[in-house]
């Protein structure tokens, strides 16, 4: 199993940790504050070596990196990074809303956050995955007993197919979208998702499921 390294130390960062630990991943948090991405690490890995935490500017050991960050913060790190990203799978979870109006994405009508990060990081492929999981559900590994999905979007095949693995050891389904251009669709999914709970009165609860007869 890849080695992961998830940047940021946040709710997105614990749920994805907590499936990838069960997985059998190997586990690197980084964050701006070493102090949060070493209590997360600690937290996932109860004080064992398989989950360690250090602060962002320090070398990434994961093969395949997530950017648990929100999408402002994916693009100035990936603007940061690219250097050292080249050669990795970058897991793009972001659903970039204007969090200010709560009403439209920021990205252009005919591009995605995936898209735009992937613009900064010509030698490194980038999957979309985990923007339509909330973090709780992911923590708790399913929600109302079923199988959570996970959609994924990307040109790589390879590097798909190494996400996928991960997710399915975490005990999580893959569903594959196709190709990047598709985390548009995704990432209105995930914005409807969000829009959605108020209406629903899930507390952030709920998933998005394919059922198939």
């Amino acid at each position: 199993m890849a080695d992961v390294t998830i940047i940021g130390a946040g709710n997105m960062a614990r749920g994805i940790g907590t499936r990838l630990i069960a997985g059998g991943a190997g586990l690197q948090i980084l964050a701006p504050t070493r102090g949060h991405a070493t209590s997360l690490a600690n937290e996932l890995g109860g004080g064992g070596g398989s989950v360690t935490g250090g602060e962002t500017r320090e070398p990434m050991t994961g093969d395949v990196v997530v950017l648990a960050t929100p999408y402002d913060a994916a693009l100035e790190f990936t603007a940061a990074h690219a250097d050292e990203l080249a050669g990795k799978v970058v897991v793009d979870i972001t659903n970039p809303v204007d969090w200010a109006s709560f009403d439209r994405l920021v990205t252009p009508a005919d591009s995605s956050a995936s898209e735009e990060l992937a613009k900064q990081l010509p030698e490194t492929p980038v999957v979309k995955a985990f923007n339509t999981t909330f973090a709780g559900t992911l923590a708790a590994g399913d929600v109302g007993g079923q199988q959570l999905d996970v959609f994924l979007a990307g040109d790589d095949e390879g590097a798909k197919a190494e996400v996928a693995r991960l997710v399915e050891a975490g005990g999580m389904r893959v569903i594959d979208t196709g190709p990047l251009r598709r985390a548009r669709q995704l990432e209105h999914l995930g914005f409807l998702h969000m829009a959605l709970q108020d209406r629903l009165g899930s507390g952030f609860g709920s998933a998005v499921k394919v059922v198939i007869p």
